[in-house]
Order: structure tokens, then sequence, then C-alpha cells
């Protein structure tokens, strides 16, 4: 019902608007269900089988969640149980127990169980065995970079004697820089590779890198010290400190005679 701009609508004029009004409401809704009801019969097939789908899916990795978490339960409890082998000296028992973990459990898991079967067979001699596990977890770009690099060092480390110091240097240097977690244990067999090539330059001015970096485990600090100085490098910052870590400071005084 239309009305002039400027003349205000009666009482019974409202009623008929908002009867009006109702009446489309129940119109548009009544031809929304229809709608409604064509697709569901048309398509009624398609969207029962999509949610069935999605319902699947959406319990297929609550299940793939918690069987991953299970797995690495059992994997953690089994690596525990070999790493109890080898502080109790049963190192062959620890590597065979470690075995189906290094093949078969998550990439970290199966990095750490390498590891460790390489370091069972360092202690057991065989350097060949030892090498190539290390290097199995150095060349896997899906293990973690942290076990990718301690791998890395100790491979390098098993076979320093037979690489070219060129090899060393271009497999280490990457790590061998300070701010690196690892720059103390790669930067040393770099400065040692350097003192193959008979360039003592850089390998002083590293050594006294690796002396005065305080992250660097003491031990390792010190032999650098020391090979830095033997090279004409300064690498004493507090000498007091050297001298308290140094060998004649650390033996112990002779008792004074009682004659």
């Amino acid at each position: 019902m239309a009305l002039p701009p400027d003349q205000k609508p009666s009482p019974a004029d409202q009623r008929a608007l908002a009867q009006q009004d109702v009446f489309m409401r129940e119109v548009d809704e009544a031809l929304r269900e229809d709608q409604l009801k064509d697709v569901l019969h048309k398509h009624g097939v398609l969207i029962g089988v999509a949610v069935v789908a999605l319902l699947l899916a959406f319990g297929g990795w609550l299940w793939w969640r918690d069987s991953q978490k299970a797995e690495a339960g059992e994997a953690g409890e089994q690596y525990m149980v070999a790493l109890d082998q080898v502080e109790a000296g049963r190192l062959a028992q620890a590597y065979g127990d470690l075995e189906p973990l290094a093949r078969d459990a998550p990439d970290g898991t199966a990095a750490a169980a390498k590891l460790m079967q390489a370091g069972i067979a360092l202690e057991q001699g065989n350097r060949a065995q030892a090498g190539k596990l290390f290097a199995e977890v150095a060349a896997d770009d899906d293990t973690p970079k942290p076990y990718r690099d301690l791998a890395t060092i100790r491979e390098v480390a098993v076979n320093f004697d037979a690489l070219p110091p060129e090899t060393v240097i271009a497999r280490l240097k990457p790590l061998a820089t300070p701010g690196n977690a690892w720059f103390g244990a790669a930067g040393e067999l770099v400065g040692a590779a350097y003192l193959k090539q008979g360039r003592n330059e850089l390998a002083g001015p590293l050594f006294a890198q690796i002396a005065k970096d305080k992250t660097v485990p003491d031990t390792l600090r010190s032999r650098a010290r020391q090979l830095a100085g033997l090279l004409g490098v300064d690498a004493v910052e507090d000498v007091r400190a050297a001298l308290a870590d140094s060998p004649v400071a650390a033996a112990p005084a002779a008792a004074p005679s009682q004659e």
C-alpha cells in the first residue's frame, strides 16, 4: 500500500502495512524452505556422503594423533632401556635394543638411537661402523638440524685423519662461528685442519676465539688457549683464571717437610 510522502499513515494503514510485512516474511521463509527441500532432494546423498567423509577424516586425525603420542612414548621407553644397558656396560645388548628404534622410530628418536649406536661402535673400536652411522644421520634431511650438526661433527672427527683438510673446513666452517652452539667442537677441528695446511695465521686466531668464548666447555677452552699460545696468539683475558686452569696449578702442592 503506497502513500504520498507528505501524508501520515492512519492506524488502519499501519496495521495493513504490518500485516503485509508479516505476509512477505512468511512467503520468503516458505520459498527458502522449498528451495532447501529441492536441494536435499537432488543432492541429499552427496551431502550425506560429504558429512560422513568429514567425520571419518576428523576421527582418523584424532586416531593418528593419539597413535603418534603412544608410539613416541613407547620409543622413548625403549631408548631409556638401551641407555640403562649402556650404563651397565652391556654394549652389545644395548646396540641390538636400539636397532628397531634406529630403523622405525620417528625422526628425532631414530636419530638419537643411531647416534648412540655410533657411540657404542666407537667404544667397541669399530670406527668404520661409527662413521657410517654418523654419516647417515648427517645426510638425513628429515632429521632435526641439531642432530644433523652433531652427527656431522662426530663423522668428521672419526674420519679426520683420512679427510683432506679442505673437506674438513668446507663441512664444518658454517658451524665454526661464534654464537653457534657447536662453535667450540667444530672450531677446534677447523683449526686443526688449518694446521695441517700450514695456515697458522688462521688457526691461531680461531683457537684464541674459542679460548675466549665462555659458552665453550672449560676443557676445550683451556686446550684452545694453549694451542693459540703455541702459535703466538695471546688468548689470555684473565691471568688468574688461566693459571687456575693450567695442569701445573691443578696439581696438589707438595707437603712441607716435617724435619
